[in-house]
């Protein structure tokens, strides 16, 4: 993985030099299109198929996140909503007026974090 270095205000000392951070750097986007090539080359199935089940999936998977369940992804990991709302006092009613969104939460399983912990790390000149 191909990373640049990227300095930062010191917040916690202003008066200090900056802090230096690794940042990824992204080569590009892989489509829905590109992603389904790739996962045809290993399986029996075209193409086509694998990026018909891939948009199905994008399709349905917010109409079960809507009913407040988590979708287990197999080893990939776990996908599910987050409710962000105001507080209110619990003498006051608390209403769904009082909700101001949702977040998207996605936990890593095990198995996919462990997946990753094998990077090599190359800075871009």
């Amino acid at each position: 993985m191909k990373f640049k270095i990227h300095a930062k205000p010191n917040l916690a000392h202003p008066q200090r030099s900056k802090i230096q951070h690794a940042v990824p750097v992204n080569p590009g986007k892989m489509t829905l299109k590109d992603f389904a090539s790739q996962i045809a080359q290993r399986s029996s199935l075209t193409r086509g198929d694998v990026e018909s089940t891939l948009t199905n999936f994008v399709e349905e998977l917010p109409a079960f996140l809507r009913l407040g369940m988590s979708v287990q992804l197999g080893d990939l990991g776990t996908i599910r909503l987050s409710i962000h709302s105001e507080g209110v006092d619990e003498s006051q009613p608390f209403t769904a007026a009082h909700i101001k969104g949702v977040r998207v939460i996605f936990t890593p399983s095990a198995e996919f974090k462990a997946s990753l912990q094998h990077i090599s790390f190359e800075e871009e000149l």
